[in-house]
């Protein structure tokens, strides 16, 4: 019986989290998408970057974006760059922080959107990546946590940041994977309708 009820309070601590980001959080993901399918009607791009978990997560709102979410449609414009070859040679020659923001300086361009995911307070390579983004005149779309001050402070009053209610680093990963599922969602409503 312990076991069944550390799996419900594991559970019930997610579905809280959850419904915390669903009802304080929509205002800053209906933004954020709205962002996101201007870019792409201005013949931009989304760039996704994270570490850890969250390039995965950021890999996976890039296949979303380029395949498909529900319904078939036409590929999006998203590039990860969390390639391995690339970030670890980059990592090599210069400095890990500069892992995303080489690439964004080679890419970007004022009419793409950089997605910085991070559940992580103190990400050098997130804050570079968003300064490079800044400086390709690029808005930011940051998925973070209550510990990402830092982040917080690198962004401008143009970008949005969605910031997962909690402390608990596996709480922000699981909601930013949600989260990035909305905005796939809303992507697809807006310029293709409904599913």
């Amino acid at each position: 019986m312990i076991m069944q009820e550390r799996i419900q309070t594991f559970f019930h601590e997610a579905i809280d989290t959850l419904i915390q980001v669903s009802e304080n959080l929509s205002d800053e993901i209906e933004k954020a998408s709205l962002l996101a399918v201007n870019s792409l009607l201005n013949d931009g791009k989304i760039l996704s970057c994270g570490n850890g978990e969250s390039a995965i997560c950021a890999d996976y709102f890039t296949t979303k974006l380029l395949n498909h979410y529900i319904q078939k449609r036409p590929s999006l414009p998203a590039i990860s760059l969390n390639n391995h070859a690339i970030t670890t040679a980059i990592m090599t020659d210069y400095d890990s922080a500069e892992i995303y923001s080489k690439q964004i300086r080679a890419l970007g361009s004022n009419k793409d959107v950089l997605l910085a995911i991070t559940s992580h307070t103190n990400s050098d390579n997130i804050i570079e990546a968003i300064h490079a983004a800044h400086d390709r005149e690029m808005n930011v779309i940051a998925l973070t946590g209550t510990d990402s001050s830092a982040i917080r402070s690198s962004l401008l009053a143009t970008d949005i940041e969605i910031c997962v209610p909690t402390h608990k680093m596996v709480r922000v990963q699981e909601a930013h994977l949600l989260i990035t599922n909305a905005l796939c969602n809303l992507i697809d409503y807006q310029l293709f309708g409904s599913d």
